[in-house]
């Protein structure tokens, strides 16, 4: 079993590691979903950590939707992480109608090779995130981030075990959504994958 710790700083990601994260997603402003981190905080992570670090790329909170401006931020910030030796990338881009921007995550993708992808949770957005599954495996996209469309990943069991399905082993899916110490046991018992992600899935103390 993989445990994504969710982080907010450089502080959290090494007490994280220490307290058995196999993988820091590492974020700034985790109050608005997490948003990119400094160059300060990635370059100290890639420098002390022994796990892999995959950061969020997403320019501001609210929705998935962006400027061409936004996404060629995005694009430099790519960049940036690539350079320190950044292993993965985590991302989503929307159209205005909730469905892929094909455009623009193909842009960033390419940018971004050759560290993993991981497609987060603006899938959950998505009226059919199932559709989505081929066109992320084309894109080149390794590991899709969802709760099932619900608040809680033990509430989108169903939704979870039928996109895990659909991915048919062609890419991972980490079950997310108030996944914690205490309850990975039974997420993992239902939801038939071997990654899992959150904020609390160990302790930062």
């Amino acid at each position: 079993m993989i445990k994504e710790a969710c982080v907010g700083s450089f502080q959290e990601a090494v007490l994280a590691e220490k307290n058995g994260a196999d993988r820091i997603e590492l974020c700034d402003n985790l109050l608005e979903g997490g948003t990119t981190p400094s160059y300060g905080c990635m370059k100290m992570a890639v420098q002390y950590l022994n796990i892999p670090i995959f950061v969020m790329i997403r320019p501001r909170g609210g929705d998935f939707c962006y400027t061409k401006e936004e996404i060629e931020s995005m694009k430099e910030d790519i960049l940036v992480a690539k350079s320190l030796g950044v292993q993965g990338i985590v991302l989503g881009v929307l159209t205005k109608d909730k469905k892929l921007d094909l455009s623009s995550l193909q842009y960033l993708i390419e940018a971004a090779k050759p560290m993993k992808i991981t497609f987060h949770k603006a899938i959950d957005e998505m009226e059919n995130p199932l559709e989505a599954i081929p066109k992320l495996i084309e894109l080149g996209c390794n590991r899709i981030l969802t709760s099932g469309k619900q608040e809680r990943a033990l509430e989108g069991v169903p939704l979870l075990n039928k996109m895990i399905e659909k991915a048919n082993g062609k890419i991972i899916i980490v079950a997310a959504g108030k996944v914690t110490s205490e309850n990975i046991k039974e997420c993992s018992e239902k939801i038939h994958t071997d990654e899992f992600h959150g904020k609390k899935i160990v302790t930062l103390l």
